[in-house]
């Protein structure tokens, strides 16, 4: 059955937007935790150790923040896989190009499939800048996030790869949450507006959220 499920278009959409709703809690999660650099390096390196130690002692160090990175790499492969497949099944479905272009397909809509790509870069990178060190300039400090925020927000690459991506999350989130909701039988005729409302308002808000961090760096807020 559960074969069957996942070679059907439908079932595969379903993956698309089961995945894409985790990802998009961690997201808001996320965001929450970041803002914390405004309140100073001793509460943003704390909040960085507690996710170290959540569920102690019944959870040895670590062991729910690996959990947590187990669930979203798995969200992350499902959603990446479903949606290269999708894409070649439509292809081989119409071998040629539209000769008119959707007149109604929003500028979000069209760059899905590119927002993806960088998205999935900008994962690599930002666990190599900020995670590993591995590409970190200024030399990465183990256990001091708040410094290694600030050393990559002072470089004008470390802006530029950050905010085009959180741009990329923004137009991601505005049009997957539609599509997730659609997919998964919430959307209806009398619910669309709302649906759309509320996916415009997330998709502004932790666009802002994430681009405030390095906004707040290069304006001196937090150093």
């Amino acid at each position: 059955m559960a074969r069957t499920v996942w070679d059907s278009s439908v079932g595969k959409k379903t993956v698309m937007a089961v995945s894409g709703m985790i990802m998009l809690l961690y997201l808001v999660v996320h965001v929450i935790g970041n803002l914390k650099i405004f309140f100073g390096a001793e509460e943003f390196n704390h909040y960085a150790h507690w996710l170290r130690t959540v569920g102690e002692p019944f959870m040895h160090y670590e062991w729910t923040l690996w959990l947590v990175r187990v669930v979203l790499v798995v969200a992350v492969v499902a959603h990446a896989v479903s949606a290269y497949q999708l894409s070649r099944r439509d292809i081989r479905a119409r071998p040629s190009k539209y000769v008119h272009k959707k007149p109604r397909a929003s500028y979000a809509t069209r760059t899905m499939r590119w927002g993806g790509i960088i998205l999935a870069l900008f994962i690599v990178w930002h666990i190599l800048d900020l995670t590993t060190g591995t590409v970190h300039s200024g030399g990465f400090q183990e256990g001091r996030p708040y410094q290694n925020v600030v050393d990559t927000f002072s470089t004008w690459y470390g802006n530029v790869i950050y905010i085009v991506a959180m741009l990329a999350v923004g137009l991601h989130v505005r049009h997957g949450f539609w599509s997730a909701a659609q997919t998964l039988g919430v959307g209806s005729r009398t619910r669309d507006r709302a649906l759309k409302i509320v996916a415009d308002v997330l998709a502004l808000l932790l666009t802002a959220g994430f681009l405030a961090v390095p906004v707040g760096v290069m304006t001196g807020v937090v150093s």
